[in-house]
């Protein structure tokens, strides 16, 4: 059974990463690698790891056929929708993983469907379930085939995080909030310093925005949220590689509902030894945030650019001057 509980370590460390890619209001400035508004490769360097093994292809087209990456749909539910999803391109072969965050508002036309929140991505679940995303995501992502598919819930997190003991992060300042309307309800307080944090408390970190009072929260918004939870991400998962991984996803495996057959998960978990944190790397999707207006309301949507997302998949699958 170990090699059955390792296959799912990649998604669990994923899915914490979904959180706080997944999880906030979309603008232009949440992520690194957009600018003005565009996505921007990242800079390669020379301590990058090398891809000198990696399979070279001319399209697109071709890297799907011919591609033995395993492609995985993590969502993170809230009641009906879908509040975290996050595609993550597995290459066994060269144990690196790629992940894209889809911002839940992503706007998708879906014909018979116009009311207003109808037209985000994250209301798909609720009228069409698994397939239904699935087919979207797939869509949205150039026709790129994802495989399976894998859902979490917060006391999933809450449990594997006190699998290993908690994690310790330094909290930047006092966090205090209440909201008895949210969905699981929210009574965060955490103090301010270098910290152990045990389920509950994690949760509460990696949910924070911002205070009852508008001048409490991160001084530089949503950048200061995401450099803190990053920082949490990056100690949950040295600590995880470091511990009894069975024992970790077997705490949280009860709450996590995947169509991963035992004969998969056993294939897969065999390859999938080996990867290490910084063999994890995550983007947001590219686009922009636009309002359209509704009935005479204005509402917000992330409008998902083509161009630069296409690019992205092709940087992922190693296409080389594509056709």
């Amino acid at each position: 059974m170990k090699r059955f509980w390792s296959a799912f370590i990649v998604s669990s460390i994923l899915f914490f990463i979904a959180i706080y890619l997944g999880s906030y209001s979309f603008t232009k400035f949440n992520d690194p690698h957009i600018i003005g508004g565009q996505y921007q490769k990242p800079i390669v360097t020379k301590e990058d790891k090398s891809d000198d093994r990696k399979e070279e292809f001319t399209s697109l087209k071709e890297a799907i056929e011919k591609s033995n990456r395993i492609n995985l749909m993590i969502l993170g539910m809230e009641d009906i929708r879908t509040d975290v999803i996050i595609f993550a391109s597995i290459d066994l072969d060269n144990k690196t993983v790629n992940g894209i965050s889809v911002p839940r508002d992503t706007y998708i036309h879906r014909k018979g469907f116009d009311g207003a929140e109808q037209r985000k991505i994250y209301a798909i679940y609720g009228e069409h379930g698994i397939k239904g995303v699935n087919k979207a995501l797939s869509y949205i992502l150039e026709g790129v085939p994802i495989h399976h598919y894998i859902i979490v819930d917060y006391e999933g997190v809450k449990h594997m995080v006190d699998a290993i003991g908690g994690v310790e992060v330094v909290v930047p300042f006092t966090m205090r909030y209440t909201d008895p309307t949210a969905v699981p309800p929210l009574n965060i307080y955490i103090e301010e310093g270098k910290q152990i944090l045990n389920g509950e408390k994690a949760l509460d970190f990696l949910r924070y925005r911002k205070g009852n009072n508008s001048k409490e929260g991160y001084i530089d918004g949503d950048l200061g949220r995401i450099k803190a939870q990053q920082q949490f991400i990056q100690s949950f998962v040295r600590k995880a590689l470091s511990y009894r991984l069975p024992i970790v996803v077997k705490k949280g495996f009860e709450y996590v509902e995947t169509d991963i057959k035992l004969s998969d998960a056993l294939s897969y978990a065999a390859k999938a030894i080996g990867i290490k944190s910084e063999d994890i790397t995550i983007v947001t999707l590219p686009g922009t945030g636009e309002f359209k207006s509704f009935d005479g309301k204005l509402l917000s949507y992330f409008i998902c650019d083509p161009f630069k997302t296409k690019e992205l998949l092709e940087d992922i699958y190693n296409v080389k001057n594509p056709q």
